[in-house]
């Protein structure tokens, strides 16, 4: 196998990462459980050095060689990037500030009450042992960061699930479209907080500053082009507002989400802006899950991190659905409205795994803790469409209610 190039072995690669989940989601039959994306993540980390690694080290090492892996982070950087400025664009605050007292209730507490109930999960697990701070982490950003990745909803994917039940265009599905906004726009706020670096402050100063002026300057130019001129101006933008952010020690993915948010989604055609969204998704977020597997680590032993990814699992459910039911409470909602919309909320998936691996980035986090989130992301996600569907058909009432 000397003969063999690095495009090559890049190929072989490329054919596990799209082969292996394909086959076994569609001969499994998973989707009912497990959607295509989430069989996905879990081969990323089957893929990875803690299981393909450890049970067959000499091909692991032949396949995902230095180069392979330098090569495959340059797409699932800019996938992730792509899908984040998506995410960023789709946000619609407008209508979520003419009925700001009930989203702002709601999207108040789905925060609040996972952040609490994850941070003290971090908490605990802080206490067994130091194998779960970075080289570069402070106590209180590993507390808040994990307490953080037990808030997030996935908002991309959210919309995939509703989409496949049918509710996204109903006005329950707006609902909870509007918080999970709400939502990501605090992640990402907290997360800005969490990156905050004091040796760095004048560079982050500036890059608000030119932010601001460019995110003028990139409105109007937006207004006043074609549309399929906007989406190669919003290409450019997207890779110039991640530098900065690179550059300013806030991290790419921060430039990213803010580039797309920005923006605003009635510039884009819905249909075209649906499609671009999934192709991203097929043709090259599956490289993005594998680089993240690649991340994963055991090395504090499988069990313990099991049982670290079960803790953060039952703390993001349940912080998320207290929250919902607190939120339901005070809005007098119908019963077993909140237990709906809280398992809705709880959806983890991608956004979750992105914040995991910023805060590995940065080395806040080590590899066992990223590996604990990342297993408990894929919990929540897979347990979402099983329990969801059930509550819809006994609250068909709910499904057309406005608020």
């Amino acid at each position: 196998m000397a003969n063999v190039t690095v495009t090559e072995v890049f190929l072989i690669a490329m054919i596990l990462i799209f082969a292996v989940p394909y086959l076994i989601w569609r001969l499994a039959r998973t989707e009912y459980y497990a959607p295509l994306v989430v069989v996905q993540i879990v081969c990323g980390i089957l893929l990875g050095p803690g299981i393909l690694g450890a049970v067959f080290p000499d091909y692991y090492s032949f396949v995902f060689r230095p180069e392979v892996i330098t090569a495959l982070n340059g797409v699932a950087w800019w996938a992730v990037m792509i899908f984040v400025w998506i995410a960023g664009i789709e946000l619609d605050l407008s209508e979520a500030w003419k009925r700001r007292r009930e989203t702002g209730v709601t999207a108040g507490f789905a925060l609040v009450m996972p952040l609490l109930f994850g941070s003290t999960a971090a908490l605990i697990l802080l206490q067994t042992g130091s194998g779960w701070i970075g080289d570069l982490g402070r106590y209180w950003q590993v507390v808040i960061g994990i307490g953080m990745a037990c808030a997030v909803t996935a908002l991309p994917i959210l919309i995939l699930f509703m989409e496949k039940l049918e509710i996204f265009r109903q006005p329950i599905g707006q609902r909870i479209f509007r918080y999970a906004s709400l939502d990501d726009v605090a992640i990402w706020g907290v997360l800005a907080l969490i990156l905050l670096d004091w040796e760095r402050i004048g560079r982050q100063g500036a890059f608000l500053v030119m932010f601001t002026v460019a995110a003028y300057l990139v409105r109007r130019l937006m207004q006043n082009i074609p549309e399929r001129d906007r989406w190669y101006v919003g290409l450019v933008w997207l890779a110039a507002a991640g530098f900065a952010a690179d550059w300013a020690g806030l991290h790419y993915m921060v430039g990213a989400f803010l580039s797309g948010a920005i923006l605003d989604a009635k510039w884009f055609d819905q249909k075209r802006m649906d499609d671009f969204r999934a192709n991203v998704l097929l043709a090259i977020m599956p490289v993005f899950f594998l680089s993240t597997g690649l991340r994963t680590n055991w090395d504090l032993g499988g069990v313990t991190v099991f049982a670290a990814a079960a803790l953060l699992l039952f703390a993001s459910v349940t912080g998320k659905l207290a929250g919902i039911h607190l939120a339901g409470r005070i809005l007098k909602w119908e019963k077993g409205e909140a237990s709906l919309i809280g398992w809705l909320l709880q959806t983890k998936a991608l956004i979750m795994i992105i914040f995991a691996n910023i805060l590995l980035d940065k080395q806040i986090i080590t590899n066992e803790a990223f590996t604990a989130l990342l297993l408990m992301a894929v919990g929540s996600t897979m347990l979402t469409i099983p329990v969801v569907t059930p509550k819809l058909k006994q609250l068909k009432s709910v499904i057309s209610r406005s608020a």
